[in-house]
């Protein structure tokens, strides 16, 4: 008898609840291992400063991604999107292929090229935050939760969201939790696995 019992716990693993226990989905932050030499990571993934970039440590599988940054200090920086072969040592992003970002003066690159600009009286300040929506075409850009109608496109492959700081800028990114709710259809980044 006592045989039976203890095979019978030996199958179920778990003394009979059946239950099997869930893996859970890392969180979306910035990623420590892509990231420049001179670069500071705190706030758990949370904040960026030093010189240099990061990406996020979660591609943007999903058709409509959305996430934000919050400018604790101004500064040099710029966000947006970011393949995995952008040099994170070298600033501004936007001066090749690798990258589509908006820059802290409203401008925004890709292929060293100017594909938009912020209007003059929307440059973000200190305290401001900037959503981004990505949906594989096209990158737009939100100020305090108001579209800037400033579309720009012309990244290709997989992309990371991306950030890089210079000259004192300190930004908190936020990958889920948002300050302003996203623009309908659009949601936090999902990790591939969460999509299917």
């Amino acid at each position: 008898m006592a045989w039976v019992f203890g095979c019978c716990l030996r199958w179920c693993g778990d003394g009979g609840s059946g239950h099997v226990p869930l893996k859970e989905m890392p969180a979306v932050q910035l990623d420590t291992h892509h990231m420049g030499t001179d670069v500071v990571i705190v706030k758990s993934g949370r904040r960026i400063c030093g010189t240099g970039g990061c990406l996020a440590n979660a591609p943007l599988h999903q058709n409509k991604s959305y996430f934000e940054f919050k400018i604790q200090s101004s500064g040099v920086w710029g966000i947006g999107v970011a393949t995995q072969k952008v040099n994170l040592n070298q600033i501004p992003f936007g001066r090749d292929v690798h990258s589509l970002v908006l820059r802290h003066d409203g401008s925004v690159y890709h292929n060293n090229e100017e594909k938009n600009r912020l209007p003059a009286n929307s440059i973000p300040q200190e305290g401001d935050i900037v959503g981004i929506t990505y949906d594989h075409v096209e990158l737009n850009i939100f100020l305090n939760g108001k579209n800037m109608h400033c579309p720009a496109s012309g990244i290709r492959g997989t992309v990371f969201p991306v950030v890089y700081v210079d000259d004192s800028a300190i930004l908190d990114c936020q990958f889920s939790e948002f300050y302003y709710t996203p623009p309908q259809g659009f949601e936090k980044i999902l990790f591939e696995q969460q999509i299917f």
